[in-house]
């Protein structure tokens, strides 16, 4: 099974920044690539949504919410996808997840991975 891997959250003051990072591994054997990445949200009580993806070749994608204030990367050597999340705002607090649609290994493909996720909070 693919494992996702996030860090980075904290609790930060709003204005402030973080960068969270999701790395992807495989236990028994060797990741190929891995297509698009996304990062997810989930405050409490409310539906868990997009907030920015990726694509293999790198094209980045935001929801409207963040447009402007998060950046998204990849790191294709270190099988790594990154948020840089500026200019932080209270209503920005919520679980942030990675999520790999596709993953190609050596032992085949692997669909729909997720983190655990990572928890960021942002004090007014």
């Amino acid at each position: 099974q693919v494992q996702l891997v996030e860090s980075g959250g904290g609790l930060v003051q709003a204005g402030g920044s973080l960068r969270l990072s999701c790395a992807a591994s495989f236990a028994t054997g060797s990741i190929f690539s891995f297509n698009a990445m996304d990062w997810y949200r989930q405050a409490p009580g409310k539906q868990r949504e997009l907030v920015a993806g990726i694509t293999g070749g790198g094209s980045p994608n935001y929801a409207d919410s963040v447009k402007d204030r998060f950046t998204i990367s990849r790191d294709n050597d270190k099988n790594t996808v990154y948020l840089q999340m500026n200019s932080l705002k209270p209503e920005d607090t919520a679980v942030y997840y990675c999520n790999a649609p596709i993953v190609a290994t050596n032992r085949g493909i692997f669909y729909d991975s997720w983190g655990q996720g990572t928890q960021v909070t942002v004090s007014s």
